[in-house]
């Protein structure tokens, strides 16, 4: 087999060069580099293709299952973490191992063991992007922010600065206070993920902010149509105005 191609991606030194010093004493491992950042490990994973990611979870500017989500193909990842809440959500995006810091070499080494076997036997290799998007479309976590990928640029949007989503084919259009962003998502992923009392589903193709409601108006029969403080005008449904009347209490 040839050597395994890896990089190492975690904000702290000391986390790195743990990992490098028990890589050191393992020669099917070839590492390719480090990066302190999201950011940097993301621009080196489209670069240098590796086999093999040590990932930490917790990082700033881009947190490792963030980072995941902007990938285009499937690689294989072990995280490296100091919380272990994140353990089984790790496994649910299929991950080779999870090593819980500070780990021993006996326990790297088990991930490097788990690592090889799956590079040798490719058919056991699945997609860890729809593992992710699996994941995410049933868990019940709470967003606060959104990371978009357009062309060469990663945008980072705060749930605060968005003002309505707007459904359109397989993707979502994100509408905030500075422009518009285009994410290949669902509707239902966003209503399940936001807060109920901040957001409104009004139409199968809209889900609203609340407090961007300027008033409501009839439109045709049983139909409304939404106003928005910008002047914006969105239809709304038999069900969406149900949901409303809930939320707005008239």
């Amino acid at each position: 087999m040839e050597k395994i191609r890896t990089i190492i991606i975690d904000d702290e030194s000391l986390a790195r060069d743990l990992v490098k010093s028990y890589l050191s004493n393992i020669d099917q491992v070839e590492i390719l580099g480090e990066y302190s950042d999201g950011f940097q490990g993301l621009k080196a994973i489209n670069e240098l293709n590796p086999d093999l990611i040590f990932l930490d979870v917790q990082m700033p500017k881009l947190t490792g299952f963030e980072l995941l989500e902007l990938l285009d193909k499937p690689y294989n990842i072990v995280f490296t973490t100091a919380y272990n809440e994140y353990a089984i959500k790790a496994f649910e995006h299929n991950a080779v191992d999870y090593l819980l810091k500070p780990f021993s070499q006996e326990r790297f080494a088990d991930a490097i063991s788990k690592a090889i076997s799956r590079l040798e036997n490719q058919a056991e290799k699945s997609n860890i992007i729809e593992k992710l998007k699996e994941h995410e479309d049933n868990n019940k976590e709470e967003l606060n922010r959104i990371v978009v990928k357009s062309r060469n640029k990663i945008y980072i949007i705060a749930v605060d600065d968005i003002r309505y989503f707007e459904a359109q084919d397989d993707y979502v259009m994100i509408y905030t206070k500075k422009g518009h962003h285009l994410k290949q998502k669902t509707m239902k992923y966003f209503e399940t993920h936001l807060n109920p009392k901040e957001f409104c589903r009004i139409h199968r193709s809209y889900l609203i902010r609340i407090e961007e409601i300027s008033k409501l108006e009839p439109y045709e029969k049983d139909s409304w149509m939404l106003i928005l403080k910008s002047g914006e005008k969105l239809k709304v449904s038999k069900n969406g105005y149900k949901l409303l009347k809930q939320q707005l209490g008239f």
